[in-house]
């Protein structure tokens, strides 16, 4: 997956070899403990951690968190009443229970990067108690020091974390990806999700299943709010905020697949978008809290110079929505929503793959080029894909690959083609297919 706005958060950049790097963080966290200045080849995201690190005192040489970590009843107590509990079961389906074989942990902890559930390989999990990576220890940057989950939610921000970059010694074995969880409505971290294991977990498609993971989870926290099942939280900007009386409470839902001009439905009418202001609108979907003007235009275009138009562009747009729908300062949508999008990704995560495919009419918002909606889109394709063919299904397969577009589907003609029957008289058509696909 491509990261257009936050490329340092990546730990191998395209073209790396992880044995030369490993070798390379090591010497710059031998330099910097003796020095205490960083080195110039280590990533930004990195040394500003080892810094905070350094000034919070944590022990490099320590086996593990400083902290102490809950006791089993006080933990127990906890989890239950935690909304990272609500989407336990979306964790689970994407990458506990896939994985079950594969040399990897998952962890999710809460908005202080404490543990609350570990899983995995038991061998791996045995290992990890050795660091004090069990449930219950508390993770966080003041706590452990440079690390994945403490780090992500310390920066709100997904990102892996190579062997050497991790500040405390003992750590320098693993390598993780983490990836921070926020509340559908404030959009204030209320979790992070982290995948942990040796060095294949600091490849781009690890980070890239995390965050798809983290997605699905937002998703089904959205939906689930909206249903009334979780309790509704606090809602963003001023008191009454919500628009005229009636209407505080009520949800929009936004239609963005197969469409380059979005659908909004709200308490207050349909309208169909123009295309700049559909990736206006699903962005402030996806960010509850809202977006000022120059984190609205990083999203959206490649060069700063664009960022002069936002404003006006906004402006435009609260004038078409109405003021009880669109806020300002920061920008944020005045009323819960959720997408067709959001929908895709919670039956995924709930193992209903056909239901899925089926509310799957084409990509997202195809026509647009803006860097976080081409980001969304390959999430969304990349975790429909991915389902398709772990779950091995030759209908599924074969509704996907009769779609427009799909035909040079290499992976998914593979795992076709190992689905159909020997016999099958789609076997030389898919055959040839592939055939054309691979030249």
């Amino acid at each position: 997956m491509t990261v257009t706005y936050a490329a340092s958060y990546a730990a191998w950049p395209p073209g790396t070899d992880p044995d030369l790097l490993r070798r390379d963080v090591a010497r710059a966290h031998e330099e910097f403990l003796s020095t205490g200045r960083p080195p110039r080849p280590v990533r930004d995201v990195v040394r500003d951690s080892w810094q905070r690190s350094l000034r919070g005192g944590v022990d490099p040489e320590a086996d593990g968190p400083r902290s102490p970590g809950l006791g089993a009843a006080e933990l127990r107590d906890y989890r239950r009443q935690h909304p990272m509990a609500a989407v336990l079961p979306v964790v689970r389906s994407l990458l506990v229970e896939p994985a079950q074989d594969s040399d990897q942990l998952v962890a999710v902890g809460d908005e202080h990067a404490r543990l609350l559930w570990v899983e995995g390989t038991p061998g791996l999990a045995a290992r990890a108690e050795r660091i004090g990576f069990v449930e219950g220890a508390e993770w966080a940057e003041d706590a452990a020091g440079t690390n994945a989950p403490g780090t992500a939610v310390a920066l709100g921000r997904p990102l892996q974390i190579y062997a050497g970059e991790h500040f405390i010694r003992p750590v320098h074995p693993w390598s993780c990806s983490a990836a921070p969880v926020r509340d559908p409505d404030t959009g204030a971290v209320i979790g992070v999700l982290d995948l942990t294991g040796g060095d294949h977990i600091a490849a781009p498609h690890a980070l890239a299943l995390v965050r798809a993971t983290v997605a699905a989870a937002e998703a089904e926290l959205r939906l689930l709010r909206l249903r009334g099942v979780l309790p509704a939280a606090p809602a963003p900007g001023t008191p009454g905020a919500l628009g005229p009386p009636g209407a505080s409470g009520a949800g929009a839902r936004l239609e963005v697949l197969a469409r380059d001009r979005a659908r909004l439905t709200s308490p207050y009418g349909t309208i169909e978008l123009s295309p700049r202001h559909s990736e206006i609108v699903f962005l402030l979907a996806r960010h509850p809290r809202g977006l000022g003007a120059d984190a609205l235009a990083a999203r959206l275009h490649e060069h700063e110079s664009a960022r002069v138009t936002m404003r006006a562009e906004m402006s435009r747009l609260r004038r078409l929505l109405g003021p009880q729908v669109l806020g300002s300062r920061p920008y944020r949508l005045l009323l819960p929503a959720a997408t067709d999008a959001d929908e895709v990704r919670a039956l995924l995560a709930r193992g209903a793959h056909r239901r899925a495919l089926a509310r799957y009419p084409g990509a997202m918002l195809p026509g647009s080029d803006a860097p976080a909606i081409v980001d969304a889109r390959e999430e969304l394709d990349w975790a429909l894909r991915r389902a398709l063919r772990d779950r091995g299904d030759a209908r599924l397969l074969l509704d996907w690959l009769d779609r427009p577009g799909n035909h040079d589907d290499v992976e998914l003609l593979r795992a076709a083609l190992r689905a159909l029957p020997r016999e099958s008289p789609r076997g030389p058509v898919l055959r040839a297919l592939l055939d054309r696909a691979r030249r």
